[in-house]
Order: structure tokens, then sequence, then C-alpha cells
């Protein structure tokens, strides 16, 4: 279709500039001839002639001059068109909707399939999808890999233009006019890629590695056999780094510090650390276990900062129980080992400077705010009690903080519902936000995830916070506590709290309630002692009794109805033995009135079953299903159900699924098993 072409614009303004020029020829010929006749008739015909030049050239010559103006911008516009098609640069026009319009040579023979592309830029690049094609003026970039190259593709969108490009049959003005397109570039980035990961593998990467019982180790070998061991452990520790070309220094008896290239880091991950066997396999003579633990700190930042990040690595990795590795980098960890039973420390050093430390704190401060987990059980609230007696003997204020009263905590709380004890000694989550200030110390017990707490608030409320704990130490534990006291190897809280009180002094002495809540809390978390006791949970029983525990209150209070007998028994008849070795089953939470209790208890029957590694009981409870994991020693359950976003102990831990009905929780959990089992940890 043929247009007549209209010339504007400055070409215009400058064509008709001999007309205004004419005019004031015209005034100035006026002008002479005013003066003199003789010579305003010459200028006129000067006039006159010049008019005949411009009239022959606007009328006669301007067919010529847009013919030249049209050949200039068809070759200006074929350059514009030869530069973009056999530019070494990938360019492409899509339209809004993601199917390729136009391509240049060097985009066609990237992607490959052109005519897949016509249907969608998607068949031949997966990663541009239609959430990543741009709606706005504002560019997207993506970025994609094509066989063994990168690019980093842009997308702009641009307003449609009219058109025809005959050599790739596409009628623009038919398939864009009025519409928007996108303007893609690709720009290869394989080079830069490659560069980095050579600077990430020569990135120099620090580590930490600690013998965790080396005083119990050395204590328990006769003089003679000790320099053999420590030459063994040494033997095996200079090996390992040989194998990744580490430099390594043996800072002390039993710590050493070392770097090396982050290209070897992936080799020690595959092999899970590998030394953490090779040094648990070392015959000490005397059935000891020798056990490592190693904090690794990598990543962009700066020495310093990766030093820091070993150290803090390290701390997870003893507030985890020790024999495991962690990794650490900015704020992400990953956990390796671990999976053995923790080896317990006799020493009670470490509860002693704790206890000071402690009295010190309360001593500062005119208030004592304790609280434990959410949902709270025995174990939490025994320890809430024994801290209360220690702020009481130090004559501090002090108040507990108990939400929601389970049947196993309510026989217990209601021993202190007497005329010994303040009527505020136990308040709410609420009340606690009303008083707790700077003068406040809040001490949190078994637990160390500020989420997890009766009253998460109150964490960043108070300026001084502790922690005390027994369970293994989570990546996103609480940062701001000024005292972390985790002892991975206690049985429970109640058993920590217990040896701090024996070191407080000033005369602290515990009631029989007091003392029969804590007895209560070791007892539940042992199974009735049978799981997780050692000499230390032992002594801060027998301290408990010599302060007025009775047991047989104690195991009397502990006793089921007929209803959440039946429920029991119920769930252990429906259990399913999945791969013929994990328990898992359902409890129901309907007319129990602390359901989380019964899975646990429902949990530790199961594993009575022979062959039973593992038991899993799963609780529908507040649209959250509850996962109750137990074991005796052959799989950590505590690393299984940190993969489901929860936590606890080797061999007692639990989680909590949103959004998913039983059935899907069921899935999930053995989808993870699997991964264990496929991994080696299991």
């Amino acid at each position: 279709m043929k247009r007549k072409l209209k010339i504007r614009g400055s070409v215009r303004i400058i064509m008709n500039l001999t007309i205004v020029l004419c005019v004031l020829l015209l005034a100035l010929v006026v002008n002479v001839y005013i003066y003199d006749k003789k010579a305003g008739m010459i200028a006129g015909a000067y006039w006159a002639g010049m008019v005949l030049i411009t009239f022959l050239i606007l009328f006669f010559g301007k067919k010529r001059v847009q013919n030249e103006m049209i050949r200039y911008a068809a070759n200006y516009g074929n350059m514009q068109t030869s530069l973009i098609r056999d530019m070494e640069i990938p360019y492409a026009v899509l339209n809004d909707e993601g199917q390729l319009l136009w391509g240049n040579g060097r985009f066609l023979e990237v992607i490959g399939n052109k005519k897949a592309a016509r249907r969608s830029i998607t068949n031949t690049i997966a990663e541009i999808d239609h959430t990543k094609l741009p709606t706005t003026k504002e560019p997207k970039t993506v970025h994609v890999k094509m066989g063994e190259k990168y690019y980093r593709c842009s997308l702009k969108l641009v307003s449609g233009v009219e058109g025809e490009d005959e050599e790739n049959g596409i009628q623009l003005d038919q398939i864009v006019s009025g519409k928007d397109i996108i303007v893609m570039t690709m720009y290869e980035e394989t080079e830069i890629i490659h560069l980095e990961k050579l600077r990430a593998a020569e990135n120099l990467v620090v580590g930490l590695l600690y013998i965790d019982n080396y005083d119990e180790l050395i204590d328990s070998i006769e003089e003679a056999r000790q320099s053999l061991t420590m030459a063994l452990i040494d033997r095996k520790v200079n090996q390992y780094m040989q194998c990744i070309d580490a430099l390594s220094k043996k800072l002390e008896n039993d710590k050493f510090f070392f770097i090396f290239k982050q290209e070897y880091l992936e080799g020690l991950k595959e092999k899970r650390f590998s030394i953490l066997e090779d040094i648990r396999s070392i015959d000490t003579g005397n059935n000891q276990t020798v056990t490592v633990s190693i904090g690794i700190g990598v990543g962009r930042g700066t020495f310093m900062e990766r030093y820091d990040w070993a150290r803090k690595a390290m701390d997870l990795a003893l507030g985890r129980g020790g024999d495991q590795a962690v990794v650490k980098q900015g704020e992400k960890e990953e956990f390796f080992g671990g999976k053995r039973v923790q080896i317990e420390r006799n020493t009670r050093v470490k509860a002693r400077v704790k206890a000071h430390v402690l009295q010190e704190l309360m001593e500062s401060k005119e208030r004592v705010v304790v609280m434990g987990h959410s949902i709270g059980d025995v174990d939490s609230f025994g320890a809430c009690i024994g801290i209360y007696r220690i702020a009481k003997t130090l004559n501090r204020r002090a108040h507990v903080v108990l939400n929601e009263v389970t049947a196993s905590v309510k026989p217990i709380r209601d021993r202190f519902r007497t005329n010994e004890y303040e009527d505020d000694m136990i308040i709410s989550g609420e009340e606690a936000k009303k008083i707790v200030d700077e003068n406040t110390l809040l001490v949190i017990v078994d637990v160390n995830r500020g989420s997890y707490t009766e009253c998460p608030e109150l964490i960043e409320q108070a300026k001084t916070v502790v922690v005390i704990d027994h369970h293994r130490q989570a990546g996103d534990a609480i940062g701001k506590a000024v005292l972390f006291y985790i002892e991975p190897y206690a049985s429970s809280a109640c058993e920590m709290v217990a040896e701090i009180s024996e070191y407080i002094g000033n005369g602290l002495k515990l009631t029989s309630a007091e003392a029969e809540a804590m007895y209560a809390g070791i007892m539940i978390d042992t199974n009735y002692f049978s799981n997780k006791t050692g000499v230390r949970t032992f002594e801060a029983m027998a301290y408990l009794r010599r302060s007025g525990a009775d047991a047989v209150r104690v195991r009397k209070a502990f006793r089921e109805d007929i209803s959440e007998y039946k429920i029991k028994a119920a769930a252990i008849q429906n259990t399913e033995l999945y791969l013929e070795q994990f328990a898992i089953t359902e409890s129901s939470a309907k007319g129990v009135e602390s359901p989380t209790v019964l899975g646990a208890k429902i949990a530790n029957s199961l594993l009575d079953i022979n062959g039973v590694k593992a038991s899993f009981v799963l609780t529908v409870y507040k649209e959250q299903v509850y996962i109750s994991a137990r074991s005796i020693d052959e799989m950590n359950v505590q690393v299984l159900m940190e993969r489901l976003g929860g936590g606890g102990h080797i061999n007692m831990a639990g989680a909590q699924l949103k959004d998913v009905n039983i059935e899907e929780a069921k899935g999930i959990l053995k989808k993870a098993i699997d991964a264990m089992i496929a991994e080696g940890d299991a």
C-alpha cells in the first residue's frame, strides 16, 4: 500500500526558508524603490529572478529531494538492520506473550530451535517463563544456561512499531502494530562465571577442630598410654589435613586451627567429614571413645569474619553435643555427623562456673522472670520452679511465665497454689510484658529457640537474657543471651537447674513441692529413668530426694485415666511398621487434655517392639500436626526432626507441620526417613 510522504520538521523549515527570504527581499526592494526608482527597478528584476528559481525548486525539485531523503533513510535503515542481524550479541524481538517475532543470526544460533521459540521462548530457554517477562518499562534480567555457556538475558518492554521484515517473513504492522513488544539481548558471561568459580575454589576456608572429651580422656588413661593416644589423634588429624592440602597448627593440646582452599570443601561434605569416624575408631585401651568437633567458616567475608564464623560454628557443634562438623557461611549453617549418643561428662566444673555467673546476674537485677517453651511440659515447669527458688533465695522478686496448663503440668502446678507462695508467682505472657524492664533478668529454660518460648516478645523486651537448656543448639538459637548454658549431655533441664542450685549457696533449700517438681521433670524426660541417664542424673536425683522429693507421690501424679489409656492402646494397635524398622502411628486428640504429652508416651511405648529403630506418633492439634519422635540408640531422631523444622535430642525429638493433613504429614515423614537412609544417617 502506497502512502503519500509528507516532509515535516526541520527539513520542511529549511525548504520553506527561501519563501521567507523572498518576502523579506520584497520588502527591501520596496524600500529601495522609494528612495531611488531606477535602483528599485533593478532590484525588483533580481527579486523576480529569485522568485522564479524558488518556484522551480519547490515545485519541480521537491520530488527529487524527497527521493534522495528516502534513499538515505533506506540505506541508513538497511545498515542498522545489517548491524543488528550480523552482530555477535544475540538479539531478538518477542511479543508480550513471549513468542519470538524476530531474532538475529547469533540469537537463532544460540537457541537452535526457531520454530519452538515461535510458539514460546520458554520452549528453548526454560529459565524464561511468563513470570520473568517484563510487564512494565522496568527491564528484567534473567541468568540462563544454554549448553555449556552462560548468558545474562536483558528483557525490556517497548512500544510496538509498524513495518515489514520481508527477509524473515514477519508482517510487523499486522503482528505488533499498537501492541507492546519485548526486546531481548543476551550477554555471554561464561568466562565471568568460570572466573568466579575459580576464585571461589581458591578462596581460603578457616577451620577449627576440638577434641570434645580431652579432659575425661586423659584422666581415664594411664600415664604411659596418654602420649601414645595423643600421638594417634595428631596423626589422624595431620593425615586428614594433608589430603586437603591444608595448613594446620595445634593451638593447645585439644585444639587445632587450619586453613585450606574452598575447592576441597565439597569433597569433605560428600564424605560427611570422615575424620569424625576415623577419630572415633582410635583404640584408647579402656573402651573410652574419642570424639572431635569441627567448625568451619566459609564465604566472601574478610579473614577475620571467616574466623569468627568458624568460632560460631564450633560453638554450635559443641552446643549440639559435639562429635560433628558445622559449616557456617554467613547466616547459613550446615550440619554433619552428630549421629551417635553424646559422651557423658562427669565433671561439674562448668555447672559451678555457670552457677556463679547466674548468681551475679540475678544480684544485679531487681526482678527475675523465668519461662520455658510453649505448651510447657513437666521438665520445663520444674526447671522454672528451680530458677524461681534460686531467685527467692537471693531476695529477688520472681515470676514464672505459664500460659497453657497441660494435664501433665496441672498436678504439679496445683502444689504451688497455697499460702506459702505469692499469688503472682505464676503469671501469663501478657502479664509478664507489663513488668519486664531494664531491671529484669529473663531466664529461659528447656528451649533455645526464641519462637518456641511461652512469650517470644519478652526476649526483645528484656535487656538481660539467660538460656539454660539440654536440647542441642539450633542455628536460630537466641542470639542476645548474655549467659548461654547448653548441656546436651544432660538428661533434662531440671537436672541442670538442680546442679546449679547446689552451687548457689546462700542457704538455698528446696521445699518438698519444688524438689518434687524438678524430680518429676527428670523422671518424665528420662522415661522413668530408663533413657539418657548418667552419673550426674542420679546425683541430681539424690540431691532432690534429700530435699524432700517423694518418688511415690510423683509417680501417682502421672497415672493415666482410662480414656487416655484406650487412645494409647488404639494407636499402638494401628501402628504401621515402615520399612519394618520405623513405627508410625496416629494419636487422637479428641477428649485428651494434653494430646502432645500422650503422643510422647505412645512413642516411648512403641520402642518396646522388637526390631523398631525409631517410633513416630502424629497428633493433629490446634490445626497443626505434632510429631513425637523417639529412638533408643540406632537412629538420631533429632537430625530427622531438624529436617522437618523441629529439633530435640538424639533419641527424643519432635516437630510441628503446618497446612498439612495427617496423611500428607506421614508422606513428608517417610520421605525424610528415606533421605536419611540414602545419606547413610539411618
